[in-house]
């Protein structure tokens, strides 16, 4: 219903008076709005670790379809987001994601996946933040799986430290196998940013990409990464 009432108008005038900010101001509501209609409450610590100035790459686990609404509105600043082609096909949010930095990516083609990047790599460099689950696939509870490396790269192409976030509690309430939400909080613990500067090669970037999932896997208390089945 959020999206039938608000998106069309919305959009329109954005597009007709050029203001995208404008429309970020109402996805934010719409992402906050969708959490509060569910009884979802969203806490957040960790934010004075930031730098208000300073763009990053926010890392996230995914348990949840949740996930992505905390990621998007309470950052505390513009984001964009990096996510599955599939949500292109979705009515009316497939069309407005394009317009508040969502960038869909398609993982079973390379080119085109790295063409992606290549596009949310600039607008990190503009200023605009991005969120990603580099999980790539919602794991089950208690699990996580092994991080793909291209927010990792778009970090160091970039220039900007990766925030590793842990999502707590996003499971439990609207986990994977199940389309129903309940109410509930959902704790987002943001931890120290991790500078990329010093990644020079191959074995660099992979201990980045150990340290930040070893970082947000001690948060969440998970012991071992599971190996994906595909």
């Amino acid at each position: 219903m959020l999206l039938l009432i608000f998106v069309p108008p919305v959009l329109l005038i954005g597009s007709l008076f050029k203001r995208q900010d404008w429309i970020y101001a109402w996805a934010e509501w719409g992402a906050r709005t969708w959490l509060r209609l569910t009884g979802v409450r969203v806490n957040v610590t960790g934010r004075e670790l930031l730098d208000p100035n300073q763009p990053y790459v926010f890392v996230a686990n995914h348990w949840s379809y949740l996930d992505a609404a905390p990621l998007f509105a309470y950052t505390g600043r513009r984001m964009g987001m990096v996510a599955k082609k599939e949500l292109l096909k979705a009515p009316l949010l497939g069309y407005g994601m394009g317009f508040v930095n969502v960038i869909a990516i398609d993982r079973s083609n390379r080119e085109r996946a790295v063409e992606t990047l290549k596009i949310a790599t600039e607008r990190l460099r503009s200023g605009i933040s991005f969120g990603v689950c580099p999980e790539g696939t919602r794991a089950r509870t208690g699990e996580m799986l092994p991080f793909k490396k291209g927010a990792f790269h778009m970090a160091v192409q970039a220039g900007v430290p990766v925030v590793p976030i842990a999502l707590k509690n996003s499971d439990k309430l609207m986990g994977r196998g199940t389309g129903e939400a309940w109410p509930g909080t959902i704790e987002m613990v943001m931890l120290p940013p991790v500078e990329t500067s010093r990644v020079s090669s191959d074995q660099d970037l992979r201990k980045l990409v150990e340290q930040v999932q070893g970082k947000i896997m001690k948060e969440l208390e998970v012991t071992k990464i599971t190996p994906r089945t595909k």
